[in-house]
């Protein structure tokens, strides 16, 4: 293992979980918790302590791709492949030789979630061209709302992150869809989806997918737009444009490993719901409140209340 990789003691594998886009998705987190070029004030994971751009290899590649084996073993149903988790994606030098690594193994289509920071970079890009489904955001589109939504290294620029994006189309043989979170009163504003509309007219994206704070966020400020509001922007924007819904349940292959083993390794990831964890992991709602109460009591999550749900993080 070199030097610079560590084993990630939660894993690098989680789920299948239930997603709003991609169905059940299969994820792979390659970078440690909250190690990002971003501190968005919406991130449901919190705050970002300190911005990087440094690129370099976490985890190793073998390792990675003996957990994956795992999991397709299990017999559960996987729609993606999906690089996402707690950090951004492309600060991981080997991201473009997993994903070709995998896409030796398996036919599941890989998707790659990226924030866009360094998709001026033609190794980035590179890396992105070997996934079948690339989901960049771009919640700003002049340099005044990056700093205020994306707080973003002090390197970063929101016109060199478009010509990114638009090389990159020009690049990719894959499908882009384009995520724009927005955040009210920050980056919401019509001169601003304006700016938005001539950049996302650059770049071409076969989607364009709206999203507003679900989630707990990082700041309390972050606010939500309503279902009126969004669906303004959409028709605003055209017919390409979607509202990203809250997901429908499905029905997952039931999991035969340790139930709260299971469910503590998903909240770890990420903020969520029972029904969220129902529904991934394919078991009764009352079976998975007896294990988050045993979690509750062992000090290990607690409960957020945000709009009107109740998610489940970790202490």
């Amino acid at each position: 293992m070199n030097p610079q990789q560590k084993s990630n003691p939660r894993g690098n594998t989680y789920g299948p979980v239930p997603s709003r886009r991609l169905g059940f998705s299969l994820g792979i987190d390659i970078i440690p918790c909250k190690t990002c070029t971003f501190n968005c004030i919406y991130c449901q994971l919190g705050p970002t302590e300190k911005t990087t751009i440094q690129r370099r290899s976490y985890y190793s590649c073998s390792e990675i791709l003996s957990q994956l084996k795992s999991i397709l073993s299990s017999g559960q149903r996987i729609d993606y492949i999906t690089f996402s988790g707690s950090g951004e994606p492309t600060l991981n030098s080997i991201l473009g030789k997993l994903i070709r690594e995998i896409k030796k193994t398996t036919t599941i289509p890989v998707a790659v979630l990226t924030n866009s920071s360094l998709i001026s970079r033609k190794s980035v890009r590179e890396a992105l061209n070997a996934a079948d489904l690339v989901v960049p955001s771009l919640d700003a589109a002049t340099q005044d709302v990056f700093l205020l939504v994306n707080r973003p290294h002090s390197s970063l620029k929101a016109q060199k992150i478009i010509q990114g994006l638009i090389d990159f189309r020009n690049e990719f043989q894959g499908a882009i869809w384009l995520e724009v979170m927005l955040v009210k009163g920050i980056n919401d504003t019509p001169s601003h989806i304006q700016k938005l509309m001539e950049a996302i007219a650059e770049i071409k994206p076969e989607k364009v997918q709206l999203n507003t704070v679900i989630r707990p966020p990082a700041e309390k400020f972050a606010l939500q737009l309503s279902m009126k509001e969004l669906e303004r922007i959409k028709n605003i924007i055209g017919p390409n444009c979607e509202i990203i819904a809250e997901f429908v349940t499905k029905t997952q292959t039931p999991l035969s490993k340790d139930l709260g083993e299971a469910i503590f390794s998903m909240i770890r990831r990420r903020p969520i719901t029972l029904s969220d964890v129902s529904s991934s992991l394919g078991r009764n709602p009352n079976e998975i409140l007896k294990c988050l109460d045993s979690l509750l009591k062992e000090n290990k999550i607690k409960q957020v209340r945000h709009k009107e749900s109740i998610y489940y993080e970790p202490k």
